[in-house]
């Protein structure tokens, strides 16, 4: 009986580590990455942080930055932010109205999450690019967060299939090696994992921080660059280690023919 007790148990401990054990995501998911002539010009950005494949959400607080950057200038939209629900959970929302051609890369800056079942804090410093009216020039500049993924590819304009590269970068630096965990959208539930390993697929980047991915579906992307930080935070008394993610968020089209 008691050997019996100690398999369910132990069992139960290793269901429960496996169903925490998928990636976390920031998410700034705007309705539309290609503005054109005679597109809606205002679009809707959304903010939140989930199991973007699972669909499982979790709740994301003010962050502590939000911004836009387009045409060398930026924009604090952090005022602008509504409440919102993503998966059920709090989430931000901000309508942006485009008003000239350009690339515009919005990203986020979260507070600390405090993540029990790794027994760190989790913070995500994530983007994505928007262009607009026939003008893509810029894709490719850095915005200077701490930790960032800096396109090699348009991170626009892609068709599902296509190749997407990035250069993982940490305080402006390659980050040789580094860990980068991808992970699909599933907005409408209707894509299914043939197993747990395909929920988050992983990859590294070669020695020189650079990465390479073909989704092979069309949707949103993410693409988060893992580091621990060099800092701790307390919790509880205690000091805890900081995983911080760099993010870009990408979406994919299908090949359409007439």
């Amino acid at each position: 009986m008691k050997k019996l007790l100690l398999g369910s148990a132990l069992a139960l401990f290793f269901f429960c580590a496996a169903q925490t054990a998928f990636a976390h995501f920031g998410m700034v998911i705007p309705s539309d990455s290609m503005v054109m002539q005679g597109d809606k010009k205002t679009i809707s950005v959304v903010l939140s942080f989930s199991h973007p494949f699972e669909g499982v959400g979790m709740a994301l607080v003010k962050p502590r930055v939000f911004d836009v950057v387009a045409n060398g200038k930026k924009q604090n939209l952090l005022s602008n932010l509504k409440d919102t629900k993503v998966m059920d959970h709090s989430a931000w929302q901000v309508d942006y109205t485009i008003k000239r051609p350009g690339v515009y890369m919005f990203y986020m800056v979260p507070k600390p999450y405090w993540e029990p079942a790794e027994d760190c804090f989790i913070v995500h410093y994530t983007k994505t690019v928007v262009t607009a009216f026939g003008d893509d020039e810029g894709w490719d500049r850095e915005i200077g967060l701490k930790t960032e993924i800096v396109p090699l590819s348009k991170p626009f304009g892609l068709y599902a299939g296509n190749v997407f590269q990035g250069i993982v970068k940490l305080d402006g630096k390659p980050v040789p090696f580094a860990e980068v965990e991808v992970e699909y959208y599933n907005q409408e539930k209707k894509a299914n994992a043939p197993t747990e390993y395909m929920i988050t697929q992983t990859i590294k980047a070669d020695k020189n921080g650079v990465f390479t991915y073909a989704a092979p579906k069309a949707g949103w992307w993410g693409f988060a660059a893992l580091n621990a930080s060099d800092e701790k935070i307390k919790h509880e008394g205690q000091e805890k280690d900081v995983e911080l993610g760099a993010v870009i968020w990408v979406k994919f089209l299908d090949w359409n023919e007439k």
